[in-house]
């Protein structure tokens, strides 16, 4: 379900109600805890974390007119979704997270390759997600990204 939203805040009106509270306390979280030099954007039809053209002129490979992708947060139909590439490109960092999420989460991990979904709003573990979020600055995304992307 990809939103035609143009900004977050308008993406954050589209929200049904009983998600709407812990997605603004999620943006939040991550906002507060995410390196300085990423950039909130609509990205892909969610709310995007991105490292901005003026900070990686090359852009996304996929597509070199949009900013290179880290995070993004979305309401799907059933379920909310944290999507972090990291955690799909560094297999420490998967490591930790999904160990974290055991002791932070009494529910089972639901999750893909950088797709991390909940279906109830009340268990998104908002620390973790911070702490996921504070994980890796823009230029250690970029040479992982670099590196991966030359495989």
């Amino acid at each position: 379900m990809q939103s035609k939203a143009a900004s977050p805040d308008t993406y954050l009106q589209e929200i049904p109600e009983d998600r709407k509270a812990v997605f603004q306390k999620l943006r939040a979280v991550i906002k507060k805890n995410l390196p300085k030099g990423f950039r909130e954007e609509m990205n892909y039809g969610m709310i995007g974390y991105v490292v901005p053209h003026s900070k990686y002129p090359a852009g996304y490979h996929c597509d070199p007119k949009m900013p290179l992708p880290f995070m993004n947060i979305a309401s799907q139909k059933n379920f909310i979704a944290v999507y972090h590439m990291g955690v799909y490109a560094n297999p420490e960092l998967l490591k930790w997270f999904t160990t974290a999420h055991a002791k932070a989460s009494p529910k089972k991990l639901d999750m893909g390759k950088s797709c991390i979904r909940y279906k109830k709003p009340e268990d998104i573990p908002l620390e973790l997600i911070g702490e996921l979020a504070s994980k890796i600055t823009p230029d250690e995304w970029i040479s992982m990204y670099e590196t991966n992307l030359k495989r």
